[in-house]
């Protein structure tokens, strides 16, 4: 998304739940560029002290400046005001995770690959969430043009969620990039069956992910029940960026105290 001609001489303006902001801000350091990252009030403390560690002015979105129709697109609305305001036209260019092809062309040209050999084949499914939707689009493309029965089932959150990096289509403005062709089931996932299937996966796997892996893994689980055969599903990101939500989560299951 960063080999475009457009993007020389200019700062980056992105919006992002934490992830791709944070490894277009990695980019931007090792290129010399400046970077603006706006963020959902929502994200965890710990995305936005990594994103200013590498470098990056982090704006985080007030509630008041989320669209009336797509009220959990704010960041986006965000970015799109600081790149297209009369003095930002010429110092700013955004890569637009959302409505970047190159997003989808990445995935399908090495993820979707990827699956398809480690798997030799095999994988009848693939499980992915509702985000930017390049990974659901790119892979689900790739894997259908070698197998037209593989089945693409995307994990949607509830309304209102808390999942950062993950889209209810009802409330956010749908990507531009989402192939809706690919997309043969979609499953809704509640936060409380998220983050519970994301401590199970701490505590009983060993895995430190993010909630959105738990919601993903929580669609594998219900949907492998009634569909058998080899399913991949996609984990998004790491849970060492979300002890904060964590703590919130975990609740009065604290510390225990100490009993003489």
């Amino acid at each position: 998304m960063l080999e475009r001609g457009d993007l020389d001489g200019k700062q980056l303006v992105e919006p992002s739940s934490g992830n791709t902001g944070i490894a277009l801000a990695a980019l931007a350091a090792l290129m010399g560029k400046k970077i603006t990252v706006t963020v959902p009030d929502g994200v965890p403390e710990e995305k936005k002290v990594i994103l200013r560690m590498l470098g990056a002015e982090v704006w985080s979105t007030p509630d008041n400046l989320c669209p009336v129709d797509h009220p959990k697109d704010g960041a986006i609305a965000l970015a799109n005001s600081i790149a297209n305001s009369a003095t930002g036209r010429d110092k700013y260019a955004m890569p637009n995770q959302y409505d970047n092809d190159d997003n989808v062309r990445a995935h399908y040209e090495t993820t979707g690959p990827e699956i398809w050999r480690q798997t030799e084949g095999k994988v009848r499914y693939f499980l992915a969430g509702f985000g930017t939707c390049g990974t659901l689009s790119g892979v689900g493309r790739f894997l259908k043009e070698q197998d037209k029965s593989i089945q693409v089932v995307a994990v949607e959150p509830q309304r209102g969620h808390r999942l950062a990096g993950l889209k209810n289509m009802e409330e956010a403005k749908e990507p531009r990039i989402l192939d809706r062709t690919v997309v043969d089931h979609v499953i809704r996932v509640d936060d409380e069956a998220a983050c519970l299937m994301t401590k199970r996966l701490f505590r009983e796997e060993g895995l430190i992910v993010g909630p959105s892996t738990g919601a993903i893994a929580q669609a594998a689980a219900e949907f492998g029940k009634k569909h058998p055969g080899l399913a991949v599903a996609v984990s998004p990101d790491g849970g060492l960026k979300y002890a904060s939500f964590f703590a919130d989560f975990l609740g009065d299951e604290g510390e225990p105290s100490v009993q003489e």
